[in-house]
């Protein structure tokens, strides 16, 4: 009886460990384009609980919210001092703008649309600008001078413009992540146009291994890795200038607008990546680091220690360097 009761419990044994591991969940794997970049969304389940359509009606829903290249989307109406009624969903990323533009003294601003456009960035301008056109934009820049209240944007000059570019595709990430969560995916990975949210482990146990692009000399040549680190349940975000710029006269303009100067940047840091909880926050910082250039980047990371960064830069040689937070060298592979 004691070798019969000993196979049964064996036996009972195998069948609870084939159920918590034996049992492969499938890959289900969307991809597509969005906010003039791709979409690649990847998640283990035991079936397709969310798919392509309702990832596509999401983001088409956030676009209609923040997309400067939607003629009615909620920001178009805004910048046209149109009266709205504010979704969540722009309400949310205002916030966390403000917060970092305030957290950042103001490396970080969405005030700077005038400039954006007139630079020309994801526009048709093409040409530097005279200073005192940059002079007569940059009143209008001071993320002070706008705020939310009773859910309707109020600016303190009608010519302020707002560009939610530096920070919608972080959001996008985490909209789309909140979408996985909520219908009890716990594994996945949601990379929009670089920016990414990683949840959980694969069914094989491992967390998931994301690529740091290698700075290029042009724009269009192949892309390399610099290094590759290994996350879970966070997120990363990559800024840089050696890809996205406009080259006028020989000469290189970053798409990352100094809301101080008025100009694109242009100093040693080629690429500034930051790990947070949320994408949007890894958005925003990356961007500001961007403005504010290595040295007072890792000066606000000793007084933020919850976020991680890697950063490289080139010296006057045109050497390259790396440099990035403890938490950071710990998750390179």
């Amino acid at each position: 009886m004691k070798k019969i009761s000993l196979a049964i419990y064996l036996i009972s044994l195998l069948l609870i460990i084939y159920g918590c591991f034996g049992k492969q969940s499938a890959p289900y794997i969307f991809q597509g384009e969005t906010q003039g970049t791709y979409y690649k969304i990847t998640y283990y389940a035991d079936d397709s609980i969310v798919n392509k359509a309702k990832i596509e009606e999401r983001l088409k829903d956030f676009l209609q919210t923040a997309s400067l290249w939607e003629e009615n989307s909620i920001i178009s109406r805004i910048n046209r001092n149109e009266s709205v009624t504010l979704n969540l969903d722009f309400i949310e990323i205002f916030n966390v703008a403000k917060r970092t533009s305030q957290a950042t003294n103001g490396a970080f601003d969405i005030t700077v649309g005038g400039l954006v456009k007139k630079w020309g960035f994801g526009y048709k301008a093409n040409q530097e600008l005279p200073i005192e056109v940059i002079d007569s934009l940059l009143q209008y820049v001071g993320y002070q001078n706008i705020d939310i209240i009773d859910r309707k944007v109020v600016k303190t000059n009608p010519e302020i413009q707002i560009d939610f570019n530096a920070i919608a595709k972080g959001y996008s990430v985490d909209i789309i992540a909140h979408l996985l969560e909520s219908n009890n995916i716990e594994s996945f990975i949601v990379d929009i146009g670089g920016e990414i949210y990683a949840k959980g482990r694969k069914p094989d146990g491992s967390a998931w291994n994301i690529g740091i692009e290698k700075p290029a000399v042009k724009s269009n040549s192949d892309r390399t890795i610099q290094t590759v680190i290994s996350i879970s349940d966070k997120a990363v975000a990559t800024s840089g200038t050696y890809r996205k710029y406009r080259e006028i006269d020989g000469v290189r303009y970053s798409h990352t607008i100094d809301p101080k100067t008025g100009y694109p940047v242009s100093h040693s840091l080629l690429s500034a990546t930051v790990i947070a909880d949320l994408c949007v926050q890894a958005d925003a910082l990356a961007t500001a680091f961007m403005v504010m250039g290595v040295e007072k980047a890792i000066d606000f990371l000793k007084k933020h220690p919850y976020f991680e960064a890697y950063f490289i830069f080139s010296d006057e040689n045109g050497n390259l360097h790396t440099s990035c937070t403890d938490g950071f060298k710990n998750l390179i592979l």
